[in-house]
């Protein structure tokens, strides 16, 4: 399979590394692994990108091992790939030069709570669900929900986001502060706990989408909500992808509070159907989900509705009951798996992009058309709410012609978002998958990355890669 989104090429010491991984294994035993099956599962990527295992992973317990970890490493110029779930889609947790990854999913503490300043302390490998089932007594949540049940860590690394952003904000909005260990095996706190600080550089924010580059997140203060007092949601057919998108831009200039509002083209339904076991007809569809008091999320669906009616859409078929809301969403995070129905074998390579609101039912009806065009199986799925949309595309890996259609797809895909004011990512990330779309979206900035983390990380052990190439 090609791999053209591969373009940093990091040298490989061998006595450096094996020297590293001999101190390592003597300090921390049995849990410095050197199995090939684990090193597989560490470098492991969910999406078309080919898997570069690490030499050893290190499975730490506590900030001080992460920081004596990173100090053996800095000592030998040996590359670090922080590993949280494994779930990023973009090669993040590969190891191009070979190196050292430290899984931190065993770091599952949640250190405090306060629920009156709507706040808490957790460690890295915590993951979301986890931490809400500790809340759940509390009358707090944590709203960040991008569909995985991903670590907290590896959240803010990614900047992720997802079905809720549009109400609730994505990690940048959701983390106040950081512990993080820095490519000198260092010790730092950023941010802290009141809500707005004016003191020196926003070191948490450099961090959040980082991609384990400049440092390694080991502990989190997160930003909660008070769970709402009343949920509803449903579903609402369009005749075309066009009058979803235009709903959903009215939605959002009617400054209507919604929660969630997702979009599933006809394609995606059909898979959701079968795998999901829906009965909704196949047809452009939106998701949504409101929140609030009982009059308010009722006067909501009502507005929507009036709006959806406005566009040729309906019924909204609204769903208030909690099971009928699980199921609903149950279906939506499991858009990924659903879509190999549609071509049982296949494999998928998936990608997003993200465009201003005004400009997504152009982006999105230009991608449907740009997929049939290509003779192309992919279902478009998307947080529309926020302007960011997936593909997910069904290829042969056996079948060179195909690849290379679906490769010019997505580059085609990620030039059309770029230009239309957006970005090559609204939430995978950049990691491997990405690069080559940094200078056009970015300009001369990326030389301003580039100079951070050489400041940051002079030996560039720091997941090497990723993001910008180090020359």
């Amino acid at each position: 399979m090609s791999i053209t989104a591969l373009q940093a090429p990091v040298t490989r010491n061998d006595a450096a590394i094996s020297l590293a991984v001999d101190i390592l294994a003597q300090r921390f035993g049995e849990r410095c692994v050197r199995s090939q099956a684990i090193r597989m599962q560490h470098g492991h990527t969910t999406t078309w990108l080919p898997t570069q295992a690490p030499d050893a992973v290190v499975f730490a317990l506590t900030t001080e091992e992460v920081a004596e970890t990173v100090q053996v490493c800095a000592q030998h110029g040996v590359p670090v790939i922080p590993f949280g779930t494994g779930s990023s889609l973009e090669g993040h947790v590969n190891a191009p030069g070979g190196g050292i990854s430290v899984d931190l999913s065993r770091m599952q503490a949640v250190l405090e709570v306060n629920a009156a300043d709507m706040d808490c302390r957790v460690e890295a490998g915590v993951t979301r669900k986890q931490l809400n089932s500790y809340l759940r007594d509390t009358g707090l949540f944590f709203p960040i929900d991008p569909g995985a049940d991903a670590s907290l860590g590896g959240m803010a690394a990614t900047r992720a986001s997802g079905t809720n952003a549009v109400r609730y904000g994505t990690m940048k909005n959701a983390v106040l502060g950081l512990t993080v260990v820095t490519a000198s095996g260092d010790i730092i706190h950023t941010g802290g706990r009141a809500r707005k600080s004016s003191a020196g550089y926003d070191l948490t924010r450099l961090m959040i989408g980082s991609e384990g580059t400049l440092g390694i997140i080991t502990e989190l203060r997160l930003r909660l909500h008070g769970q709402p007092e009343a949920v509803s949601g449903g579903v609402c057919p369009f005749p075309t992808l066009e009058a979803a998108c235009q709903a959903v831009i009215l939605t959002i200039q009617c400054g209507l509070p919604v929660a969630r509002i997702e979009l599933l083209d006809p394609l995606q339904v059909r898979a959701s159907n079968t795998y999901s076991k829906l009965e909704l007809k196949e047809t452009p569809t939106l998701f949504l989900e409101f929140h609030g008091t009982e009059n308010g999320v009722k006067e909501q669906a009502e507005l929507f509705a009036e709006i959806a009616q406005d566009q040729g859409g309906g019924p909204f078929v609204w769903a208030t009951q909690a099971e009928e809301r699980t199921k609903l969403w149950s279906a939506r995070h499991d858009a990924y798996w659903s879509a190999f129905t549609l071509r049982p074998g296949a494999k998928g390579i998936a990608t997003d992009v993200c465009v201003p609101i005004s400009r997504l039912a152009d982006c999105v009806g230009e991608t449907q058309k740009d997929i049939e065009d290509a003779g192309l199986i992919a279902p478009i799925v998307g947080h529309v709410g926020d302007g960011n949309f997936h593909v997910l595309v069904l290829v042969d890996p056996d079948t060179p012609d195909e690849i290379k259609r679906a490769e010019s797809f997505i580059e085609r895909l990620n030039w059309r978002a770029i230009d239309m004011g957006g970005t090559c990512t609204g939430e995978h990330g950049v990691g491997q998958g990405k690069m080559k779309y940094m200078r056009k979206e970015h300009g001369g900035g990326v030389d301003m990355m580039r100079a951070i983390k050489q400041a940051l990380d002079p030996l560039g052990i720091f997941n090497p890669g990723k993001i910008v190439p180090s020359q």
